[in-house]
């Protein structure tokens, strides 16, 4: 397999060194807006190589964003025209449902999938299997140290309280868990975030709450912070790289 991917901050980082070690996957082709981290990555690789999306789409069989939001809407319908598979860490993209739509739509034309990872929470697999039947809400209520939201506070402050569709708007970087909670239930409109800075917490919390047909739900999980960026959880890399090796392995656990 040939791997692209778009962004080498944290988590593209993560993934590269990740798919590196895979004897799966032949070649990784890297590409940020920001030249010297793809430099940076590409020194520390064995089977990578520098190229722009466009020069490396037609050579590869999947691409992994991540790297914004933006990204997602540059490129998603470019690399689903051409018949890739694609994963999405910054899934606050998705709240846009014409453009989700699209991806949607482009991908069964192509027959081609998009991946969404579950990111830095536990229970999205449990959510997704209740959504067979009825649901009746999920919560999510994150709680991170203040620096990891560029606030400052002097206690326990909830500093937003609303549903996922708000949360995602407001906050792209912090909160693309809610974008992906949403979509494995309830909707995006439906789906209730609240965001909590702590300054005692040092670690990034997430908790999921959900109650329906099939019963009650609680997953709760204490994440600690990527070492290269401390506003993203390290289990956020860990479940992108789950997702390319679920991509390889020929048995689907979950």
């Amino acid at each position: 397999m040939k791997l692209g991917i778009i962004g080498c901050g944290a988590i593209g980082t993560d993934v590269a060194k990740a798919a590196d070690k895979m004897k799966e996957i032949q070649k990784i082709y890297l590409f940020d807006i920001n030249k010297p981290a793809s430099d940076k990555l590409s020194r520390a690789l064995k089977k990578a190589q520098i190229k722009t999306v466009e020069d490396f789409l037609d050579d590869v069989d999947v691409v992994f964003e991540a790297a914004s939001q933006q990204a997602v809407v540059e490129y998603g319908l470019k690399v689903l025209d051409a018949g890739k598979d694609l994963v999405v860490m910054s899934l606050g993209s998705l709240f846009d449902d014409n453009f989700r739509k699209k991806l949607e739509n482009t991908a069964r034309k192509n027959g081609c999938k998009i991946y969404l990872p579950a990111g830095a929470v536990c229970g999205i697999d449990g959510v997704l299997a209740a959504s067979m039947e009825e649901i009746n809400s999920v919560t999510l209520v994150t709680t991170k140290p203040p620096a990891s939201l560029d606030v400052k506070v002097d206690g326990r402050t909830i500093i937003f309280k609303g549903n996922a569709r708000e949360a995602v708007k407001k906050f792209p970087k912090n909160i693309n868990v809610a974008a992906c909670l949403s979509l494995a239930g309830l909707g995006f409109d439906k789906t209730k975030v609240e965001i909590v800075a702590d300054p005692v917490e040092t670690r990034i919390n997430h908790k999921i709450l959900a109650h329906g047909k099939f019963g009650r739900l609680r997953a709760e999980v204490e994440n600690m912070p990527n070492p290269n960026n401390p506003k993203s959880s390290y289990m956020a890399s860990l479940s992108a790289i789950a997702i390319l090796r679920r991509i390889i392995d020929p048995i689907q656990v979950g």
